[in-house]
Formats: C-alpha cells, structure tokens, sequence
C-alpha cells in the first residue's frame, strides 16, 4: 500500500488559521493527518490518504449530512453527523470555513458556540 502523504503545510496553516480562531478550538497531531479539537470534541481533522488524495472531516447538522450525500464529489459522508470534503487547488476555502464555522458550534459548548458568528448570524444577545 503506498504511503499516506502529508497534508501541504500551506493548508494546514490556512485551516488553524480559521479554526484555531474559535475559542479553545486547539490543533493537534492525530492518529494521521492533523486535527482540531475543543475539549475533547474533535472538530475538523485534515489528512492524506492511500489514494493521495487529500480530505477533511467534520460536523454537520442532520439535515446537511443529507444534502452532502446527495451532492457528491467533493463531499463525502463518514457516519453519523460527520462528513468530509475533499481538498485540492479548487477548494472553495470561504465554504470550507462556513462548514468548518458550523462544525465547531456543533462540538463547542454552548457558552464557547455563543462566541462565534456563524454566516447570517450576530454573536451572542
């Protein structure tokens, strides 16, 4: 089997760059690839895999977990609420934020979710 590739450090920045903006949303190594978490709740997780291609994982509302299967490459569904986005050049990365946006204030707690403006949203009362 060939070797996982590593994540291009360019978008390994660009994505703590977004999610290492959230509140105590930290980055860290994981099993392979690269993952956010707050608490113990991971929130995004960008890896490489045998096929060399490039995916990031995370949260989703049930309803959008829906709309991912249906809509196809570059999305993907892994189980439950997570779904997953394939990464190359082409990557919409305002999307990928909104989504990355979204999954966090589903694995936050509440207190930490309030802090954050989620597209056509205001922060907190």
């Amino acid at each position: 089997m060939p070797a996982r590739p590593d994540v291009p450090e360019p978008w390994v920045r660009r994505l703590d760059e977004i999610l290492g903006a959230f509140p105590r949303c930290r980055m860290e190594d994981a099993w392979t690839g690269v993952r956010w978490r707050v608490g113990s709740a991971t929130v995004a997780h960008v890896f490489g895999g045998e096929d060399q291609l490039f995916r990031i994982t995370f949260r989703a509302e049930p309803d959008e977990v829906m709309a991912f299967q249906h809509l196809g490459v570059p999305y993907f569904q892994v189980g439950g609420n997570a779904v997953g986005m394939l990464l190359d050049d082409a990557t919409d990365w305002s999307e990928l934020a909104e989504l990355l946006t979204d999954s966090y204030c589903l694995q936050a707690p509440a207190h930490l979710a309030a802090q954050v403006e989620r597209p056509g949203e205001s922060v907190g009362p």
